[in-house]
């Protein structure tokens, strides 16, 4: 088992499904889900990308395993794993499962008087895959079978990487609708500082998975977590860095201080929704960029070419 049964309980105490037998595939209802069906608000995704909130499935087929233990990050980082463990399930059960405990996750809504009937009827059938909610998912032996299994049913796919698996980047024959890169630090320095790589290495790799990102027939996108205090310098250098991978999109987004990332950061890291504007400005000017949307409440802008 990827991960121990008592694991799974303290994750599942937090709103996780596991999915399959092998304990490694998971997926969580995300709070825009939630905000959608009650017609509050959408996920930034829809406002940037036309993504429907409420037909959006979040969910990861490596939960525990990431190469790096990002300070910023919201998880439970001591029960990370570097490299694969064990055996896994196959791409279709997951795909499975995966609706499955999804519907039952929401299936509570059917009872509430403000969740909207004609989104109550659609969410059954989820049309997106977030594979993007804990781990590192090119780390699952089989991520190639399942884009290629979530495409075949329909789905768009946003596949998120910190980069580190290239060859697996370099040789997916299923391309996912939206591939997403982590770029969290201009330099090798802040990068160690603050993404705290657990192999060898690892600069390199995100740089090699750069310039095997531009070489990708869908849309891609560079995904800068902003840590007020820590990486928001140099716009130059992460101008150098785009230029690399030539993406379709680049979002720049503050940290949030929520879950486990309390525990090593603070809510002065945080920065506003201005700062991050006026950051990411900073970037485009020196790579030909420029902000084309925003969503104040997730402190997040999307940069695209001028």
């Amino acid at each position: 088992m990827a991960l121990t049964k008592e694991e799974q309980k303290i994750l599942e105490k937090s709103g996780y499904r596991f999915l399959g037998k092998n304990g490694h595939a998971a997926c969580k209802i995300c709070h825009w889900t939630r905000e959608s069906i009650v017609n509050r608000d959408v996920c930034y995704k829809q406002k940037f990308y036309g993504i429907e909130s409420h037909r959006c499935l979040q969910m990861s087929p490596a939960v525990p395993f990431c190469q790096q233990k990002c300070s910023f990050c919201w998880r439970d980082l001591s029960l990370t794993k570097t490299e694969w463990e064990g055996p896994w399930d196959d791409p279709e059960t997951i795909v499975e499962d995966g609706i499955k405990e999804h519907n039952k996750l929401l299936c509570g809504y059917y009872g509430n008087d403000k969740a909207d009937r004609k989104k109550l009827e659609e969410m059954k059938k989820p049309t997106n895959a977030a594979i993007s909610l804990a781990g590192e998912p090119t780390l699952y032996p089989d991520i190639d079978g399942l884009i290629g299994e979530f495409n075949h049913q329909g789905f768009s796919t946003f596949l998120v990487s910190n980069g580190q698996n290239y060859n697996k980047l370099n040789t997916l024959g299923n391309e996912p609708s939206q591939t997403y890169l982590s770029l969290d630090a201009p330099n090798n320095k802040i990068y160690k500082e603050l993404c705290n790589p657990q192999i060898d290495k690892a600069w390199d790799n995100l740089n090699k998975s750069l310039e095997i990102l531009n070489t990708f027939t869908n849309n891609t996108a560079l995904r800068i977590t902003l840590v007020k205090g820590k990486n928001m310098i140099n716009p130059e250098d992460y101008a150098k860095l785009i230029e690399k991978a030539d993406p379709t999109y680049i979002e720049v987004k503050s940290y949030m201080c929520v879950g486990s990332s309390r525990d090593r950061l603070s809510l002065d890291n945080m920065p506003s929704y201005d700062e991050v504007n006026a950051f990411a400005s900073k970037i485009g000017e020196n790579c030909g960029r420029s902000i084309t949307n925003g969503s104040k409440i997730s402190r997040v802008v999307l940069l695209t070419k001028d």
